[in-house]
């Protein structure tokens, strides 16, 4: 098989992940074309903030997902090949889909339901119902924890831990809308457990993995090499 085939087999095992992937390349070149005060005006006009959820909730929630709050589009290509393309790979398109919109969604109301609490309590400006609030990070954050049933215990509890961890130390340092819409999208992720059922009952234990396939290429080497022994009955190194 060519390595062109493979790297098309590869995407086409996750269709909806590679071309979303291409919506934000796009989308990428199009910010980078943009003045500073032009993309603060595009990154407003498509961000899920309180304004916007109050007055056109459908249309913020699915363009927000169109949009990269950064700079760079690679590590966008890095984290979706290894989180989105084995979520995908695993549950399906559409159960994927639907982990993924139903952590964005349920992140995104209960992050800015803390933001608009503070605000009615004079603990945040009021400039702060129009803030930017676009990107793909709810989406990503939910998978991350549906993938946690993807492992076999106990690397799936090591798993949990350091994911559970990660949300929790970054809301304890900043308890910001965002970081509660990050914890909140991890255990949306994690809620969906019965999407999961039917899907590929063999878990993925990759020690184990690894250990098969030490034992494997040990098998399958000469005598020869095993003892280190050259031609000639001499040593090689």
């Amino acid at each position: 098989m060519s390595r062109g085939h493979a790297v098309w087999r590869f995407i086409r095992s996750a269709p909806l992940t590679f071309g979303w992937l291409a919506v934000l390349l796009v989308t990428s070149l199009y910010q980078h074309a943009l003045t500073r005060r032009e993309l603060h005006a595009v990154l407003e006009h498509q961000s899920t903030n309180l304004h916007h959820l109050a007055t056109d909730p459908i249309r913020v929630l699915l363009a927000s997902l169109l949009w990269i709050d950064g700079v760079w589009w690679w590590p966008y290509l890095l984290m979706y090949c290894l989180i989105l393309v084995p979520a995908e790979r695993w549950l399906g398109s559409l159960r994927w889909l639907v982990v993924g919109l139903l952590a964005h969604v349920v992140a995104t109301y209960v992050g800015e339901g803390t933001l608009y609490w503070a605000i009615q309590e004079a603990e945040a400006s009021p400039r702060l119902i129009r803030a930017h609030d676009v990107g793909v990070s709810y989406f990503l954050a939910g998978m991350m924890g549906v993938l946690s049933y993807r492992f076999a215990p106990p690397l799936r509890w090591i798993y949990l831990v350091g994911l559970v961890a990660l949300v929790g130390i970054a809301l304890a340092a900043d308890p910001d809308f965002t970081a509660i819409g990050h914890f909140t999208a991890v255990l949306v992720g994690l809620a969906c457990y019965p999407l999961t059922l039917g899907r590929h009952p063999v878990l993925w234990d990759p020690v184990r993995k690894l250990r098969s396939c030490v034992l494997d290429r040990q098998r399958h080497r000469p005598p020869g090499a095993l003892c280190g022994i050259g031609p000639g009955g001499t040593g090689q190194r």
